[in-house]
């Protein structure tokens, strides 16, 4: 699996809520000013050669769906995350947000009673 562009990060949030569209199904739900249909349908097309994406064929128009879940791909993306920004440390990605103030004091007590359960 490979790390998504912007673009196509977009276009796969909305192919994971739709679960299957058509192109201007997918620019629809896009924000304006609205891509041109070209350019989201060469973002699918990449998508689909990446193995992101699948299609079915009606005759010459086609509709997409997800190949790759939603999960799967989050937990590729923060695996790369924690690899490329926090040295693969858990503990100095936790560091960092309690230290920039990014986590606030009952969401580190969340996160302690999220991990004492997963222990026992």
């Amino acid at each position: 699996m490979e790390q998504l562009t912007k673009a196509e990060e977009k276009v796969m949030q909305i192919l994971w809520k739709l679960k299957s569209a058509f192109v201007k199904d997918i620019i629809a739900e896009m924000p304006d000013p609205k891509p041109p249909y070209n350019t989201i349908s060469s973002v699918v097309r990449i998508l689909r050669e990446k193995g992101f994406v699948d299609f079915k064929a009606y005759g010459k128009t086609y509709e997409y769906f997800p190949a790759i879940s939603k999960l799967a791909y989050k937990k590729f993306a923060f695996g790369q995350m924690l690899k490329n920004y926090f040295d693969g440390s858990y503990e100095t990605m936790v560091s960092y947000m309690v230290d920039e103030e990014t986590i606030s004091d009952s969401e580190i007590k969340e996160i302690k009673d999220i991990i004492e359960k997963k222990g026992k």
